[in-house]
């Protein structure tokens, strides 16, 4: 799985966007190809297409979160509330960690609430995200 976390990080070094980086070295496990994981993370890059909210490589790893735990019948209550429940804990994980999930606050442009703030570049919170997915991958979260 360290082969994973490598290949977001250079993803993310070649020129593909934080939620592109993580949600393509991951979507083949599911059996999606790099084409379209590329475009379907695209629009997540830079906290929502560049607007800073929600940084792009949660979305990411909440897409894959999904790849992973999602359903696919309108009734499964208990399937929603597994894959919800994991991205609560991807997502408290990552809060945890930078002291946020908002990139406005990630990358200092706007302050966050958070005494444990610890503001990072965009290629270590790629590589927390590709790690704490290869955590949850281990089925260590679920």
């Amino acid at each position: 799985m360290e082969s994973r976390v490598e290949k977001v990080i250079l993803l993310f070094k070649q020129g593909y966007n934080c939620a592109q980086s993580v949600f393509a070295a991951y979507a083949d496990l599911f059996g999606r190809d790099s084409e379209m994981s590329f475009k379907l993370a695209t629009p997540f890059g830079g906290g929502l297409a560049g607007m800073c909210e929600v940084c792009g490589t949660v979305s990411a790893m909440c897409m894959v979160a999904g790849l992973a735990k999602g359903i696919t019948e309108p009734g499964d209550k208990e399937g929603k509330k597994s894959c919800f429940e994991l991205v609560h804990v991807l997502t408290d994980k990552f809060r945890q960690e930078n002291g946020s999930i908002i990139r406005k606050q990630l990358i200092g442009l706007e302050p966050c609430v958070s005494v444990d703030f610890k503001r990072k570049l965009c290629v270590e919170q790629v590589r927390y995200c590709a790690q704490l997915y290869r955590n949850v991958n281990d089925r260590k979260y679920w």
